[in-house]
């Protein structure tokens, strides 16, 4: 049990566009339930990015924003189509994003491959995320062959360094396995691969495995059971993530944690708006609830998010699925408001287990 002075944080949503709304306020539902059982105060103010912030305020990203972020104990992110979130991360430096992949046994048969390639499946991507081709000098000019487009990737070796020590923590933490994503027979003079292994001296039990990233995405569909922790460019990061929702069945599935230094978090489903399903109600809210867990991790919350993932794990298995599951025989179609309401009352239930436990302790 918690002590009477119970802990208090303080979020910012920003819900966004598109589906963002609606995973944002679904996986709130979740957090305020898990909150009120824990015993921690939860406040959410609401803050505007994109396209809603243009109209509202004349800037992607204002300025308002940002001063109600700051003093916050996290970001909940849902999704933009336009500029801001990229401003976002460089303001507050979110440097190190964390994109668990771990495939759910209930799921093993919507995963791309075959189950027994996928079964027990957990990987780690590390993207760096504030610098590379996305924060270059970009622009259009023009020359005597005709008009063309550019961007640069640029990286300070020091921003290397520090995604690389971040990295390496986690797979010491782990199973000591760090595959490196770089394209040095191309881009010679971005040397991820002798910064990491320099940086990797101070980290015992930990292997470095180099890999040419085209080589890592295709043995990421071969045999993604090999990797532990990945390490990535902004770029190369970006893409290869995007495979991992094929491994486990929805990119909807997949959540992130973008920290800066001082461990200050910006959380959110690696999907986008997904117009073509937003305003229906049938977005999947788990991708977004993934990076609420993360969050909760963040703050040692530990107990808060091992109910939602216990409560998402019976609630998948008795075959509840939404739309982009892909529904077959035997299993049911639900929409984003349903599946929440079945994992606040599975919750609840775990909670009455829990508290079931501890009274026969007492006797």
């Amino acid at each position: 049990m918690k002590s009477l002075n119970q802990p208090s944080y303080r979020i910012v949503a920003i819900p966004g566009e598109g589906i963002g709304p609606e995973v944002i306020e679904a996986s709130l539902k979740v957090l305020q339930h898990v909150a009120r059982l824990e015993r921690f105060t939860l406040q959410v103010d609401y803050g505007y990015i994109g396209r809603v912030a243009l109209e509202k305020f004349g800037s992607n990203f204002p300025q308002a924003t940002a001063q109600l972020c700051n003093g916050s104990d996290g970001i909940v992110f849902g999704a933009v189509s336009q500029s801001g979130l990229l401003e976002l991360r460089k303001h507050f430096d979110f440097f190190c994003n964390l994109r668990p992949i771990r495939i759910i046994n209930s799921l093993l048969h919507k995963s791309s491959l075959r189950p027994e390639k996928v079964e027990g499946l957990d990987m780690l991507i590390v993207r760096e995320l504030v610098s590379g081709i996305y924060f270059g000098a970009s622009g259009r000019a023009s020359d005597d062959r005709g008009a063309y487009g550019y961007h640069t990737m640029c990286y300070y070796d020091e921003e290397i360094r520090r995604i690389a020590r971040k990295a390496l923590q986690q797979a010491q933490q782990r199973q000591g396995l760090l595959t490196v994503a770089h394209k040095e027979n191309a881009l010679p003079h971005l040397p991820w691969t002798h910064l990491v292994q320099e940086e990797a001296t101070k980290f015992t039990g930990v292997m470095v495995e180099p890999m040419l990233v085209d080589n890592l995405a295709m043995q990421m569909v071969l045999k993604p059971q090999r990797f532990d922790v990945i390490l990535a460019g902004n770029l190369f990061g970006d893409i290869l993530s995007d495979i991992g929702g094929a491994l486990v069945g929805s990119i909807g599935l997949l959540g992130s944690a973008s920290l800066n230094g001082d461990g200050f978090g910006l959380y959110e489903a690696i999907h986008g708006t997904a117009p073509d399903i937003a305003g229906k109600g049938i977005a999947n809210p788990l991708g977004t609830l993934a990076a609420c867990i993360l969050m909760l991790q963040q703050w040692g919350e530990t107990q808060a998010a091992a109910k939602i993932i216990a409560a998402q794990d019976r609630i998948l298995a008795k075959g509840y699925r939404t739309a982009d599951l892909s529904p077959q025989e035997g299993e049911i179609l639900v929409s984003t408001e349903i599946l929440i309401e079945l994992l606040l009352e599975e919750i609840s239930i775990i909670q009455h287990s829990e508290l079931g436990v501890l009274d026969e302790q007492c006797r």
